[in-house]
């Protein structure tokens, strides 16, 4: 049996051109980019390539790129970064405002950061799955030193209003870091227009391997480091480069200048479920998503259920972020958004990809029709 992959958000199949850019890395380039012999400087090209690419993907200065281990890492650097360095420079207790439906790589350093003393505030999202921005300047305080709203959520695919979130920060002197790991590639990206004055990327989102990511940070922007032991890209990130990883990234990233999806076959997949499966709803708003992704609600079926019973017909889904996999409570995103544990549970996220057709949208459906039918049924007689 042949699966059909719809689970794009969770990660991506390495792209053609993108394995062969590697392939070729892997046996030609094997010295340390910071070596000063033929190998190390090779490497060193190599390196500084791949930035280029990323870096016109994005619309900033190649300088302002530093190579990480993925998205996780990134807004680690950033969020950690920017709210001890604030802390060094001014003392006194600090304040950073989220999302409420942030990704855990966020998440999880700001649960940090409290640890640490400083105050987060999480902003409600209503049923829209979209920030306020009014909001966001409502939870402004004197002490705020850092503001870190994602640009499109990885569950939900709603874009956040960013140009208006970033000119609230930047009118309150307050940095903005964005998590664009479920944006870059989907939708056209300049963190220059955007107002971000830093931004997270994942390689593994953008039809390259896993293991290489990137974070924007402005010119000028003070960061204090969080991990030590060498002088690595600009003093941002100690370690030796991931150069096959990272000319991946490259190669991938000027594939993507070029090659955006336009949400046709998201809305095909979306308009049959609606019309030909009774009690199914779509989370969140319908209008300002990125043009894969779509999460359903399907009354009275478990998602984890639903996962399996598509995978043994032939499809790969989720329930939603695969770095909350097998978590016992329902997604944070969605009960965030309004909905009850019970209807969390029983949301499919679906996202789709390039190699996706028309014709696997139809196949998909007709397995959610039959998978549906199924688990209601032997619901109703457990």
């Amino acid at each position: 049996m042949r699966h059909i992959y719809f689970d794009h958000n969770a990660t991506t199949p390495v792209a053609p051109e993108v394995l062969e850019a590697v392939s070729l890395c892997l046996g030609q380039v094997y010295g340390n980019a910071s070596s000063i012999h033929y190998f190390g400087q090779l490497a060193k090209q190599r390196l500084e390539a791949a930035r280029r690419q990323v870096a016109a993907l994005i619309g900033c200065a190649p300088t302002e790129l530093v190579f990480t281990s993925g998205g996780t890492e990134a807004n680690n650097i950033a969020v950690l970064g920017v709210a001890r360095a604030a802390i060094v420079s001014h003392g006194g207790p600090k304040h950073a405002i989220v999302s409420a439906i942030e990704h855990p790589a966020v998440l999880g350093p700001c649960a940090q950061l409290e640890r640490e003393g400083v105050q987060v505030t999480r902003v409600r999202v209503g049923p829209s799955g979209i920030v306020d921005p009014a909001d966001i300047r409502d939870a402004l305080r004197p002490e705020t030193a850092l503001i870190s709203i994602m640009h499109a959520n990885n569950e939900l695919g709603t874009i956040q209003p960013i140009g208006e979130i970033a000119r609230i920060a930047h009118q309150a002197g307050v940095p903005l870091h964005v998590d664009g790991v479920q944006a870059l590639g989907k939708i056209p990206v300049d963190v220059r227009k955007l107002g971000a004055d830093l931004y997270s990327m994942s390689a593994h989102k953008l039809y390259a391997p896993k293991g290489c990511g990137a974070l924007y940070i402005r010119k000028g922007l003070k960061l204090a480091g969080i991990a030590f032991g060498g002088h690595h890209e600009r003093d941002r990130r100690p370690g030796t480069e991931n150069i096959p990883g990272i000319v991946g990234f490259g190669a991938a990233a000027e594939l993507a200048l070029n090659r955006f999806m336009d949400g046709a076959l998201r809305d095909r997949l979306e308009d049959a479920v609606l019309r030909r499966i009774p009690g199914t709803a779509v989370n969140g708003y319908r209008h300002s998503r990125t043009p894969n992704t779509t999460n359903i609600q399907f009354d009275a079926i478990d998602g984890e259920a639903m996962v399996i019973a598509l995978d043994l017909r032939g499809f790969a889904v989720s329930t939603g972020s695969a770095c909350s996999s097998g978590a016992i409570t329902p997604s944070h995103v969605l009960t965030a958004i309004g909905l009850s544990a019970d209807r969390a549970r029983s949301s499919i996220r679906f996202s789709l990809g390039h190699s996706n057709t028309a014709e696997q949208v139809d196949q998909l459906v007709e397995a959610l029709e039959a998978s549906v039918a199924h688990l209601r049924r032997i619901s109703v007689h457990a």
